[in-house]
């Protein structure tokens, strides 16, 4: 048996700016280009949300909310890994961005710090996967993970697959339970197919499959089983018709968020947990699935939430 890890107070934030799907620029143009029809009911389309901060001052306020609501010491926080797909060109200003975000949160305790990229809009259930992997080794006992993107060119919020937004979402993965809200990382896993990793419309269902069987394998715990899955928030049409591919029913699929929020990049399934959360509608000892699909890969994280008892007060 491997030591316990667990995810404490996902968070997030978004750009300050909400626009409706029509604000993009060159609407028309754009849809033409992809040859689809002009349907935002179909596809989902709803709110974009748009800042003027960098993927650094996002991070941060990200991981604020994440802190500040898991109670926990920052002086205890002894790593970080920052996700993003737009870590700066230049070699010299990694150590700015990197130091611009340990700064903003006052780590002043951490002393590993790693980014992750590489893995596009699942960029944050990899870094999960190595935070997890951190901890139950046990070399680190509380790390922060966050991830935050923003569009630099609105004409290029939408794509075929999904209406993008800014923002960011964060958590951290702990070796002891604390704070209101913990979830136990039961398992992680991910599968991909080289061949496919450069294509734009591949998402393989056979690559979910692959990581359904190994958390299973790992755990007990079938597709079938899982209370909510917590996907990315790509159109509603793809998501549907992937995630049923790879086993799972409709009731399963966690989708409000589409229209709502559109796709935050990697943030999605962090931030569709931290939803569920919010709303009260995630169960005492559910099993929740955090999934993400690009391309030639899948990342997974299976999660189960730690019941609460409740404590009555006395004199």
């Amino acid at each position: 048996m491997s030591a316990p890890a667990f995810l404490l107070a996902p968070a997030y934030v978004l750009g300050e700016t909400e626009e409706p799907h029509t604000a993009v620029p060159h609407l028309a143009d754009r849809v033409a280009q992809f040859g689809i029809p002009m349907a935002p009911r179909a596809w989902g389309w709803g709110s974009f949300f748009r800042t003027e901060r960098s993927p650094a001052e996002l991070a941060v306020a990200s991981a604020e909310e994440t802190l500040a609501a898991s109670g926990a010491d920052r002086a205890a926080v002894d790593g970080l890994i920052v996700c993003t797909s737009q870590f700066p060109v230049s070699v010299d200003d990694h150590a700015e961005f990197l130091g611009d975000v340990l700064t903003g949160l006052k780590l002043t305790g951490t002393a590993f710090a790693c980014g992750m990229t590489l893995n596009r809009c699942n960029n944050l259930l990899a870094g999960l996967h190595v935070a997890r992997s951190l901890v139950q080794s046990g070399s680190h006992r509380l790390i922060l993970v966050v991830t935050a993107d923003r569009v630099v060119d609105d004409a290029d919020r939408l794509e075929k697959f999904a209406l993008f937004s800014d923002g960011a979402a964060s958590c951290l993965v702990a070796a002891d339970e604390q704070g209101p809200l913990a979830y136990r990382i039961l398992a992680s896993a991910a599968a991909q197919d080289a061949a496919v990793l450069g294509l734009r419309d591949e998402i393989d269902p056979k690559l979910a499959v692959a990581v359904n069987a190994e958390l299973e394998r790992a755990t007990g715990i079938a597709a079938k089983d899982v209370t909510t899955l917590l996907p990315a928030n790509l159109v509603r049409p793809l998501v549907t018709l992937k995630e049923r591919q790879a086993g799972f029913t409709a009731a399963q699929v966690h989708t409000s968020n589409i229209e709502r929020v559109g796709h935050c990049f990697a943030a999605d399934p962090l931030l569709n947990l931290a939803d569920l959360a919010a709303s009260g509608a995630d169960q005492a000892d559910g099993v929740y699935l955090l999934a993400s699909s690009v391309p030639g890969a899948r990342h997974g994280v299976l999660l189960r939430k730690v019941p609460r008892v409740a404590t009555s007060g006395g004199a």
